[in-house]
């Protein structure tokens, strides 16, 4: 198990098996894929004004969401405050780690650099997290939000229902976790004995937003207007390709977008995404072909916002993608250290009891 973990952490070993995972979906792409000729002519006549359009809104979606996660940050951390600037860095730089680092490590990368800017007394990170976890959980009132439009007025495939219905009771069950383990103020400091738990009272005051109603709101509402801009920016973008299909279809498409990333098969899973994208809009007449060179438009949109806004935040910081990586490392190191300490109190906890016991 350790010399899988070693050479899980190994760049070289990284880099070849995302090279052979690339290749393996690339080739199936290439063999099962659709009419090239197809995707190759769809281009042939699209206003490019209307992608500029959505890659504008895509923009602003990020700076909306920067704020959610800065109201949330608001709630968790003692003053002084980290300035905006300084979290729509860290936010900026995260989109950029989830977009060429595995396994979404953005979420440590983000964590990483904004804890440059605080206090960085211990836990500090572990209150970080719990932010990023509470940000996350937002998510899921606008995703309901979405659903909800999506279902009266068009029809999801059954795939996508299965998984949204699945997703939705995790949502769930990690929320009301969230709402529970959530605490306010910095109590914790005084009250809290012992490593462990000093960490565990840090994650959780990070989940403190959870028991601030109007903070909560104003954060959802944020995460919420960023999800409408990026509903946007997908039914923009039909008009480069002048599909002229609905509100519900764009609807369609950005659901099946996220749930077709849900889990990384392979680096942007390119291919399935754009056939997620691409099948639902044959119902509303659009050609396959024209569907599939739409969802890697889309794609593109993204990972050139993330990806861009990540690259000049990181030169603000005054940072290199190598020292990046070293970051999220080290946050992973971390994360390590925390989890052996868990293991040893547990440890000596069993011990103790068993010797009250005898």
């Amino acid at each position: 198990m350790n010399r899988l973990r070693v050479l899980a952490r190994n760049p070289w070993a990284r880099g070849v098996l995302v090279l052979l995972v690339l290749a393996a979906a690339l080739l199936a792409l290439w063999w099962r894929g659709p009419n090239w000729d197809d995707v190759y002519h769809a281009f042939d006549f699209v206003a490019w004004r209307w992608i500029v359009a959505g890659l504008a809104l895509n923009l602003v979606s990020v700076l909306a969401r920067a704020i959610s996660w800065k109201l949330t940050i608001g709630q968790a951390l003692p003053d002084p405050q980290p300035p905006f600037g300084r979290v729509f860095s860290a936010f900026g730089i995260g989109l950029l780690g989830n977009a060429v680092l595995p396994a979404r490590a953005g979420e440590l990368a983000r964590v990483a650099v904004l804890r440059r800017h605080v206090e960085a007394g211990p836990g500090s990170s572990a209150t970080l997290l719990g932010t990023v976890f509470a940000h996350r959980l937002f998510d899921l009132f606008p995703v309901a939000l979405l659903v909800a439009f999506v279902l009266v007025t068009a029809k999801i495939p059954h795939w996508a229902v299965t998984s949204l219905v699945i997703l939705g009771l995790v949502g769930l069950a990690l929320l009301a976790l969230a709402m529970l383990s959530a605490r306010r103020g910095g109590s914790h400091r005084s009250q809290a004995t012992g490593t462990v738990r000093r960490l565990l009272g840090m994650a959780r005051q990070g989940l403190a937003v959870m028991r601030a109603p109007l903070a909560a709101a104003a954060a959802i509402f944020f995460q919420t207007v960023g999800w409408l801009l990026q509903l946007l920016a997908v039914w923009v973008v039909t008009m480069a390709f002048d599909m002229d299909v609905p509100l519900h279809a764009a609807g369609v498409v950005l659901l099946l977008m996220n749930v077709a990333t849900i889990f990384p098969l392979w680096p942007g899973n390119v291919g399935l995404l754009q056939a997620a994208v691409a099948l639902p809009l044959v119902s509303y007449g659009v050609a396959y072909g024209t569907g599939f060179a739409y969802g890697l438009v889309l794609q593109a949109i993204e990972m050139s916002v993330g990806v861009g806004v990540g690259l000049v935040m990181l030169a603000h910081e005054g940072l290199s993608f190598a020292s990046l990586k070293a970051m999220e490392e080290s946050e992973e190191e971390a994360e390590d250290a925390i989890l052996a300490e868990m293991a040893r109190d547990d440890g000596r906890s069993r011990e103790q009891v068993g010797a009250g016991r005898s």
